[in-house]
């Protein structure tokens, strides 16, 4: 029952998670569209931040679809393999904002983006600090219980199972 429990709060997590990353598929390509009509004609290429959004939401349904595998299956592979991809995801996300937070000119690590889109992102971020800060958090909160809860569904172990062995009559014994 516990481990049943744990199961379907790790794929909810999960879930929440996938749509996060469904989101930034979206968004990302919402930026293409809205790139190809303001550069209708031009030969520049799709900016690194559109590129970027892209492969971050990629790889949070990569992540959430392989969360989904290891809490149905409750696999120690699968679940190792799983905690390996959140807590990489969570060491970019503290180097991303530990350079944020600590160099003042953060904006200049990053390459020059020509759509104007990562300039609009970072001004909606400013006037919309709070409600970003909350969904920042509420992101983080669900990645690390989502650490949490693999390594609890890592601790119970594997369903019990009980090995059948055919007598020769075709009987089943069970152990």
């Amino acid at each position: 029952m516990v481990r049943s429990c744990i199961q379907s709060l790790l794929k909810l997590v999960n879930s929440f998670i996938g749509m996060l990353g469904i989101a930034m598929i979206i968004y990302g390509l919402w930026m293409i569209r809205a790139w190809q009509q303001q550069m209708d004609g031009s030969d520049y290429p799709t900016p690194w931040f559109i590129y970027a959004t892209l492969g971050l939401g990629a790889t949070l349904c990569m992540i959430a679809c392989s969360g989904h595998i290891a809490a149905e299956t409750a696999n120690g592979c699968c679940l190792y393999c799983y905690l390996v991809f959140i807590f990489l995801l969570l060491m970019v996300e503290g180097a991303v904002t530990t350079d944020v937070f600590l160099n003042r000119n953060w904006e200049e690590d990053f390459p020059k983006d020509p759509s104007g889109n990562f300039h609009e992102f970072r001004d909606f971020i400013k006037e919309n600090f709070d409600i970003c800060k909350w969904v920042g958090l509420s992101i983080l909160g669900a990645q690390g219980l989502s650490i949490f809860l693999a390594l609890i569904l890592k601790a119970l172990g594997p369903w019990p199972y009980h090995e059948m062995i055919f007598d020769v009559d075709n009987q089943v014994v069970t152990w």
